[in-house]
C-alpha cells in the first residue's frame, strides 16, 4: 500500500513538472512565432491580427511535437533533483523501495504521454500543419504570384510509369491537391529506358489517364524545338496518388501513413520519408522512456554524490546528444543510407539501454 501511494505521488510530481515546462515553452514559442509572422507579413495589408493568430495556432502543434522529448527530459530532471534534495528518495528507500520501483511511475507516465502524442496529438498536429500551409500559401501568393500557389517552396519531383514508358516530372509548385502543377519539366523515356523527349510547360493538369500540358515546348533529340498550346503525356497516376506523393510527412496523420506509403510506392515516388515518419512515431513512447531514464541517472547522482550543477549539465548534454543522434539518424534514413526502422528506433533503444546500464551499475554494482 505504501509503495502504491508513493508511486502515485512520484507520478503526479513528474506529470506536473513536465506539464509546467511544456506549457511554458509552448507559450514562448507561440509568442515568438506570432511576432515573426507579423514581421514577415507587415507589407501585406490583407493580413489581419486574427488571421495571424489563427496561423500561429495552426503552426504551434508541429513545433511542440519536437519539444515534447525535451519537456520530458527536463521535467524528469526537475522531479528527481527536487525529490533528492528534499530527501524524499531517502524515505522511499527506507520503506524498502528500490530505484526501479520509484522510477517506474514516471516511466509509465512518459510512455502513456508518448502513446497519446502518437495516436491523438499527431493527427491534430498534421491537420493543423496542412491548414497552416494553405493559409501561408494564400498569404504569400497574394503578393504577386498566382493565387493558390505557394511561392518560395522547394521544387519537387514525381516518377511515373505509363503505357509509353517512364516519365520524370519536375514542378515548381502545385495546387488542388497536386492535380495542377506549375513550372513543369518532363523527361520521357521509352519502355527500354532510352531517352525520348524533354517537355517544358507553363502548367500541367491531371486528367483521365494523362497530364494535359498548357504552353508546352517539346525537344526531341535530332529535331527542332516544337511548341504546342496543348500537349498530353500519358500517366497511370490518379489524383490520390499524386496528392500523397506531394504531401510532406509532417502533414500526414499517423493513421494515414500506411496508405500514404502504399500510394507513394504505386506512383514510383520514394516512400522512405513516410516509412521513417511512421517508425519515428511508433518509437516516440520509447524515446520518452529513454529521456526519463537519463533524468533518473541525473537525480540519483545528485542523491548520492552531490554536485547538482555538474550532474544537471551532464543530463542536458546527454539529452542534447540523444536529440542530435535522433536527427542524424532521421537524415540518414531519409537519404536511404540507413533503413527507416533502424534510423527511427536506434536512438530510443540506445538511450534506454544506456540509462538502464548506468542505473544497474550504480544501484546493483
Amino acid at each position: 500500500m505504501i509503495g502504491r501511494i508513493l508511486g502515485f505521488y512520484f507520478a503526479r510530481r513528474f506529470a506536473h513538472a513536465v506539464a509546467v515546462i511544456f506549457l511554458s515553452c509552448v507559450t514562448l514559442i507561440v509568442l515568438v512565432d506570432f511576432l515573426e509572422m507579423a514581421r514577415r507579413t507587415a507589407d501585406r495589408d490583407q493580413v489581419t491580427v486574427s488571421l495571424l493568430a489563427l496561423l500561429t495556432l495552426y503552426r504551434a502543434p508541429a513545433f511542440t511535437e519536437q519539444l515534447l522529448p525535451f519537456a520530458v527530459l527536463f521535467g524528469g530532471m526537475v522531479t528527481f533533483v527536487i525529490l533528492s534534495r528534499r530527501l524524499e528518495l531517502v524515505v522511499a528507500r527506507a520503506v524498502g523501495l528500490s530505484v526501479w520501483q520509484f522510477i517506474t511511475p514516471p516511466v509509465l507516465v512518459a510512455f502513456l504521454v508518448g502513446v497519446f502524442a502518437t495516436c491523438v496529438f499527431n493527427p491534430i498536429s498534421a491537420d493543423f500543419k496542412e491548414r497552416a500551409n494553405q493559409i501561408e500559401g494564400d498569404i504569400f501568393a497574394s503578393g504577386g504570384g498566382t493565387p493558390g500557389f505557394t511561392q518560395g517552396k522547394k521544387e519537387f519531383w514525381i516518377r511515373q510509369q505509363s503505357v509509353d514508358g517512364q516519365s520524370i516530372i519536375q514542378a515548381q509548385s502545385s495546387r488542388q491537391g497536386g492535380r495542377v502543377l506549375s513550372g513543369v519539366v518532363i523527361f520521357e523515356f521509352d519502355p527500354a529506358g532510352n531517352f525520348m523527349e524533354r517537355v517544358e510547360a507553363k502548367s500541367a493538369t491531371l486528367g483521365d489517364g494523362a497530364w494535359i500540358l498548357t504552353g508546352a515546348k517539346v525537344l526531341v533529340p535530332g529535331l527542332d524545338l516544337a511548341s504546342y498550346d496543348t500537349y498530353m503525356i500519358a500517366t497511370k497516376l490518379d489524383p490520390k496518388q499524386v496528392q500523397d506523393s506531394l504531401i510532406a510527412p509532417e502533414t500526414v496523420s499517423f493513421w494515414q501513413l500506411p496508405s500514404a506509403i502504399r500510394s507513394a510506392e504505386q506512383s514510383g515516388f520514394g516512400a522512405e520519408k513516410y516509412r521513417l515518419q511512421l517508425q519515428s512515431l511508433l518509437a516516440k513512447p520509447f524515446l520518452l522512456v529513454a529521456m526519463v531514464l537519463i533524468a533518473a541517472v541525473v537525480g540519483l547522482r545528485v542523491f548520492r554524490f552531490g554536485g547538482v550543477g555538474q550532474t544537471i549539465l551532464g543530463g542536458v548534454l546527454a539529452g542534447f546528444l540523444l536529440y542530435v543522434g535522433t536527427k542524424l539518424a532521421e537524415d540518414l534514413g531519409e537519404a536511404g543510407i540507413v533503413h527507416p526502422v533502424a534510423a527511427a528506433w536506434f536512438p530510443a533503444v540506445t538511450g534506454i539501454l544506456l540509462g538502464a546500464l548506468i542505473l544497474l551499475h550504480r544501484e546493483d554494482g
